[in-house]
């Protein structure tokens, strides 16, 4: 029995199984340089095996969002016009010209700061895989041959990857590369199955076939355990079933203490099909709605017909309960296959957000002008991002005011009151939390970049990564600041980075008096228990005794 630990447990629980090591099909091109005159029947081969994967990711994108993404990235010109010129003009052939291709848009993506698209480098490789596939006329499915509970070893795996598994029989990831933003987490994380991500030569350490327990609840895995430890891990497996079982069923009760003090608990959501989920998994609102992803999936800027349809479905979902639909927070790390921005030196300090919403007003009023629509079906409010001062503030509101005014003269019903916040995500922001307060509608802290912020530490450096941590005594009084600042002037504060779900972290932001916390949905049924059984009079009391530590390891030993 062998025991290693693992580094970067992106979705929790324990899975027993025998290791599936997925080796992949062999998609390497095949065949040399083509004669000129042989260009068209290569082309014409591309093509077809194009279509081909048009039409099946067409059928996966009828009951997966995540592919609806891969068929506008198949459809690109850029892929298309690329693979043919190499072949018309290089006289590469088909497989040859598809494979550079695919090394040539990926490492686009893999060049990017932000972690969420140069995830999307794996998707370029699922659908050039895809075609390759076609082309040489294989099986993708690698995964067929599994008839026992296994954990997948993998080097990455891709949306295609997943939908071909069979989740009665696979318990749970292990993979070699991939951050918290890859496909393998979010997969993981709604289907509740334990994931590690990043594990770098993980396939190297285990062997296909060999048994192993993944614990995505104390971050190790064990090789080859004795009947003992089996016995006590399936006793852990079936007891998690049991309390997600009960959880689900209290689901929808308030998230209120033993001594009566209520909180919200909202969702972090990026589509209409996480909205529904959040509703289902007992949110009482929507914290945080990331509206980047309609402008990533399309090709170009998403109309504001295309935008209101999206926000008025999620108004429907969820009828009065509040939803905070954050503004277009892209640039400067966050690049569009469309739109070209300016190259920058320190692209998280640069022209993104709020900034370049405020320079691009067509694009920003366009935006502004679907979510006065939609507020006139739901309890819709707006988040600006990344705002460091109220003349920011006045003027992203400016603009929302000619947007009211032109609505007004078409005769387009709309909330003229509908609530403006921002996202508290700078140490500006921190700083002068008190005069937003008197003028903002809400606060909603973004512990992700805040902590990065506060912290001058880039959390993409791995070789700084570990000094990133929202424990640390300047992160946890600014937020202290911020929800004090907000209650003074009686306005809600909350919590949307991955902070909110932090379990270590719940009964200290409960105690500083954090009034929302807007999490994944799958975190939600949990999160609210866990809070039904805490003293608001307790966790106050421990939250001032943290609030005074100086050090971090301090305070890591309170919350032990």
């Amino acid at each position: 029995m062998k025991k290693f630990p693992l580094n970067n447990v992106a979705s929790s629980g324990i899975a027993i199984g025998t290791a599936f090591v997925a080796q992949g099909v062999d998609l390497s091109p095949i065949g040399g340089d083509i004669a000129p005159d042989e260009a068209e029947d290569q082309i014409a081969a591309f093509v077809r095996a194009r279509d081909e994967s048009l039409a099946q990711i067409g059928v996966l994108a009828e009951t997966n969002d995540i592919f609806k993404a891969h068929l506008d990235l198949a459809r690109s010109s850029s892929l298309y016009n690329g693979v043919v010129d190499k072949i018309r003009v290089k006289h590469k052939n088909a497989q040859q010209a598809l494979k550079e291709m695919e090394g040539s848009l990926a490492a686009r993506f893999e060049s990017l700061p932000d972690p969420y698209l140069r995830e999307r480098a794996t998707d370029i490789r699922d659908i050039c895989g895809r075609i390759m596939a076609n082309l040489k006329g294989v099986s993708l499915n690698i995964f067929d041959s599994i008839n026992e509970d296994s954990i997948i070893i993998a080097r990455d795996l891709t949306p295609s990857d997943t939908t071909m598994m069979d989740f009665s029989k696979v318990k749970g990831f292990i993979t070699a590369l991939g951050g918290v933003t890859s496909h393998t987490c979010i997969i993981a994380r709604s289907l509740g199955l334990p994931a590690a991500v990043g594990q770098g030569n993980v396939m190297e350490n285990i062997t296909h076939g060999q048994f192993i327990i993944l614990d995505g609840e104390q971050n190790f895995a064990i090789l080859d355990p004795d009947e003992a430890t089996i016995a006590e891990y399936r006793t852990k497996i079936a007891e998690n079933a049991e309390l997600a079982e009960a959880l689900k069923k209290t689901a929808n009760l308030p998230a209120t203490t033993t001594d009566g003090h209520t909180v919200e608990i909202f969702a972090n959501v990026g589509s209409i099909a996480d909205t529904v989920a959040a509703k289902e998994n007992g949110a009482t609102g929507i914290g945080l709605f990331r509206t980047e992803f309609l402008y990533m999936e399309g090709k170009d800027f998403p109309s504001e017909d295309e935008q209101f349809a999206v926000y008025k479905e999620c108004a429907d979902i969820f009828g009065d309960a509040p939803i905070i639909i954050r503004t277009l927070d892209i640039g400067g790390d966050k690049a569009l296959p469309y739109f070209t921005f300016p190259t920058e030196e320190n692209p998280f300090l640069g022209w993104r957000a709020i900034r370049m919403c405020l320079e691009r007003q067509d694009v920003f009023k366009t935006q502004l002008r679907a979510l006065l629509r939609a507020s006139a079906f739901g309890n819709i409010h707006i988040m600006y991002p990344m705002i460091i001062s109220l003349e920011e503030y006045r003027a992203a509101n400016a603009l929302l005011d000619e947007c009211k005014r032109e609505l007004t003269a078409e005769g387009i019903a709309y909330n003229a009151n509908i609530p403006t916040g921002i996202m508290i995500e700078t140490p500006a922001s921190v700083m002068i939390a008190e005069d937003f307060a008197r003028e903002a509608g809400f606060f909603s802290i973004g512990t992700n970049d805040l902590t990065q912020y506060m912290l001058a530490v880039d959390r993409g450096n791995d070789k700084i990564s570990q000094m990133y941590d929202s424990f640390h005594p300047s992160v946890l009084r600014a937020i202290k600041h911020v929800i004090d600042a907000g209650a003074k002037h009686g306005k809600m504060v909350g919590m949307c980075g991955e902070f909110a779900a932090d379990k270590k972290a719940m009964k200290l932001l409960l105690g500083m008096g954090l009034h929302e916390f807007s999490v994944s949905p799958m975190d939600i049924p949990a999160l609210k228990d866990r809070i039904r059984a805490a003293s608001y009079a307790e966790v106050k009391d421990f939250a001032q005794e943290v609030l005074v530590k100086p050090t971090l390891a301090e305070i890591k030993g309170m919350l032990q």
